[in-house]
């Protein structure tokens, strides 16, 4: 499948490599040659110097009816031209357009009927993400499945956790009224399918799917008991930043850090509930006089990775709780263990919103969960097809599935049915899959391919 990206920056870079590992054709265009020849030097992709939105560029770049055009600049004007020159003028497939600016979403057809068919908002993604993490102490990870009624959760198993040291299969009896499955553990960086009788360990990082008015409650089972969380501090006052603290002024104390006095001047204004401070995050005074050591939530989310990972560093050495941040740079994570609690990486959000909509059979959602291991977690509707027909009726236990990709729920008709030996597949079922490498996802399409 052809995919012509435009623009090359932290987004675009992203996807271009996450696509070429997909094994897409993909072409990128950008005004800036150093970024153009990086990118083409390390991922052999055909690479375009020009404007995102002029026709020649795209013209360049071989764009026809096959090509799937995603406009990821920094823009949201050279976003939606570019998608109505694409769609007007080479008839392209489809077009996926970033959007930062909420407004613009509400009525896409004002730039023209069916010029673009899908939008991203890397912002919104991740505000979202941090508020759920933000909400539900103790998890480090929280994707949303089934209209946002099934969460897939990740926590990591402290120490004092009730069921560390037991077996899975007791988490039932501490629980009997609670549907929970556990689709994988990552054990010292490893993942493995687990079963009833495996036994919990400290610093076990665990995934469990179970519906949404449940997190909490199975979430203590695996750590220790915190204080609620009550203080927040945000640092960067940047679209994400301002909406975070908009989210939660209500329900918590915020304050909001940021070194740019005029736009400071202009959150205050809009926020009501919230502090708003003007000044370095990484001011031990600073800190200090805002009482750093009661900070439930350190929160570094400027557009400037060094900032964020140096900020939350001093916080946490200084007293605060729990650290969460943006990092934008993948070289980075290699320091993150051990020294923040939380990244968030927006290009793993982006990347998984894209390759959702490009798969070729009828998957819901495609989650990637690990960007250096490849693990995922998709939401698909099952189909009768050469591969499904004689699957319909039998137990969920005889599906042939890959060794490392186990169904951690089924959604019939609106209701989550955990997946036991009873549960006999049905068509249009929404199964919940976690595989633990992308290698995985050809062997586990086939149930959602249409014929």
């Amino acid at each position: 499948m052809k995919v012509l990206i435009l623009g090359a920056g932290r987004v675009g870079g992203s996807l271009a490599r996450a696509l070429v590992n997909n094994n897409y054709d993909v072409s990128i265009v950008d005004q800036n040659k150093n970024t153009l020849s990086s990118l083409e030097e390390k991922l052999d992709i055909m690479t375009v110097e020009g404007h995102a939105a002029h026709p020649l560029s795209i013209k360049k770049s071989g764009a026809d009816e096959s090509t799937i055009v995603i406009a990821v600049t920094s823009n949201d004007e050279v976003n939606i031209i570019a998608c109505q020159v694409a769609k007007r003028e080479f008839n392209v497939k489809k077009t996926i357009c970033r959007l930062s600016e909420g407004s613009y979403t509400d009525n896409l057809d004002i730039f023209g009927e069916n010029v673009i068919d899908m939008v991203i908002s890397p912002e919104n993604e991740v505000m979202n993400h941090l508020k759920e993490l933000i909400i539900h102490p103790g998890t480090e990870q929280i994707e949303k499945f089934a209209d946002g009624n099934v969460s897939l959760v990740c926590v990591k198993a402290k120490k004092k956790g009730k069921l560390v040291g037991r077996e899975l299969k007791e988490f039932k009896d501490d629980m009997p009224e609670t549907d929970a499955f556990v689709a994988s553990i990552y054990r010292d960086g490893k993942p493995f399918i687990p079963s009833g009788d495996t036994k919990v360990k400290a610093r076990d990082e665990i995934y469990f799917i179970s519906s949404e008015s449940n997190v909490d409650q199975i979430v203590n089972e695996f750590r220790d008991k915190e204080d609620d969380f009550s203080r927040v501090m945000i640092v960067g006052g940047g679209k994400v930043g301002f909406s975070l603290a908009k989210e939660i002024e209500n329900d918590y104390k915020i304050k909001l850090i940021d070194s740019n006095e005029k736009k400071c001047s202009d959150l205050s204004k809009k926020l009501e509930k919230s502090i708003v401070l003007h000044g370095s995050a990484t001011d031990e005074d600073l800190l200090k006089s805002e009482g750093i050591e009661n900070i439930d939530i350190f929160c570094a989310i400027t557009d400037d990775d060094e900032t964020n990972l140096m900020s939350s560093l001093l916080a946490k050495k200084m007293g605060a709780k729990k650290t969460m941040i943006i990092l934008n740079n993948p070289s980075y994570l290699g320091l993150v263990p051990g020294f923040i609690d939380i990244y968030i990486a927006p290009y793993r959000l982006t990347v998984s919103s894209v390759l959702q909509d490009l798969r070729e059979s009828d998957v819901a959602q495609d989650v990637l969960l690990k960007m250096h291991t490849g693990a995922e977690a998709i939401e698909g509707v099952v189909h009768a097809n050469e591969f499904t027909s004689n699957l319909f009726g039998k137990s969920l236990k005889e599906i042939p599935l890959p060794e490392g990709a186990s169904i951690g729920a089924v959604v019939r008709h609106g209701e989550l049915i955990m997946p036991d030996s009873n549960v006999e597949l049905c068509l249009n079922d929404h199964l919940i899959i976690f595989l633990a490498n992308k290698d995985m996802m050809s062997e586990v399409e086939v149930l959602f391919k249409i014929n």
